[in-house]
């Protein structure tokens, strides 16, 4: 088994592939935590299905760079989700809702009236649950990829205090001056750059997953913020790098792969922290 990976290794897509597994599950991890502890879960699922409907509207125009089009409309997605769920009769839930079904509905219409493609439940299957096309990355792509992560990651520790205190009491956080709207603004848009980043990875529908596991996880092992965001990084690093693995190894898909062995991690955390806390 050593040498068949060492003889995969030795392709340039393949490692491709895990850098771009590994960065797109770190910037994961990292927003995960705050995600889960302002109960906003839900938010990656609602924009992965925003992500999946520009995605559709890409295809129909026949963009060969699709990025062009799906991260704005995902970006101004995520403005509208927490404009509508903040200011408006239509709160948090119900926002999210709409614009996930809306856009999911939209996006299958407009791909079954317009494309041309001879494999169309081939193609939205891919879209959704992720396909083998993390493993055909140009170097372009993946150069896109280390930049935007980059910048995520650099934008989540320049802010970390702030972010911090945003998280756990937003009250207080305004009443010291924090523009807290402002931060969740900041929050919902790197959201949103990370789920376009992410759906070449596991598919808009398994994202959340790299969002959620890693940092429930974590939340078994340890109690602090840091060290709950330290631990939910290296555990999703951790899955995203034998997700891929194996997935080469024994031909499985990369994105469910992924979210298999984040979901077995989970389970041996719990029963860690259980065992810890009898």
């Amino acid at each position: 088994m050593l040498s068949k990976l060492a003889f995969y290794l030795e392709y340039p897509f393949v490692r491709y592939a895990l850098i771009c597994a590994i960065l797109i599950s770190f910037c994961s991890s990292l927003l995960g935590v705050t995600l889960v502890l302002k109960r906003f879960s839900f938010i990656g699922d609602g924009l992965s299905h925003v992500a999946f409907g520009a995605t559709a509207i890409a295809s129909v125009v026949n963009l060969s760079n699709q990025m062009i089009v799906v991260l704005p409309i995902t970006v101004i997605s995520a403005v509208l989700l927490l404009w509508t769920g903040q200011n408006t009769r239509i709160k948090g839930d119900a926002a999210i809702a709409m614009i996930s079904v809306g856009s999911l509905a939209f996006g299958y219409l407009l791909m079954n009236i317009f494309s041309t493609s001879t494999n169309l439940s081939g193609d939205v299957c891919s879209t959704l649950f992720g396909s083998t096309s993390i493993l055909t990355l140009t170097q372009r792509e993946v150069q896109l990829c280390v930049i935007l992560s980059i910048a995520v990651a650099a934008i989540f520790l320049f802010f970390y205090p702030k972010i911090f205190a945003v998280t756990f009491d937003e009250a207080f956080a305004k009443a010291t001056g924090i523009n807290a709207s402002g931060y969740n603004l900041l929050i919902a848009v790197i959201t949103a750059v990370i789920i376009v980043l992410a759906m070449n990875l596991v598919g808009s529908l398994l994202i959340s997953a790299l969002v959620i596991f890693p940092a429930l996880s974590a939340m078994r092992l340890f109690k602090s913020f840091k060290g709950v965001t330290i631990c939910s990084a290296v555990i999703s690093v951790v899955c995203a790098f034998a997700g891929v693995i194996i997935s080469i190894l024994a031909g499985t898909p990369v994105g469910s792969t992924i979210v298999a062995v984040d979901v077995l991690i989970f389970f041996v955390c719990l029963a860690a922290g259980l065992v810890r806390n009898s």
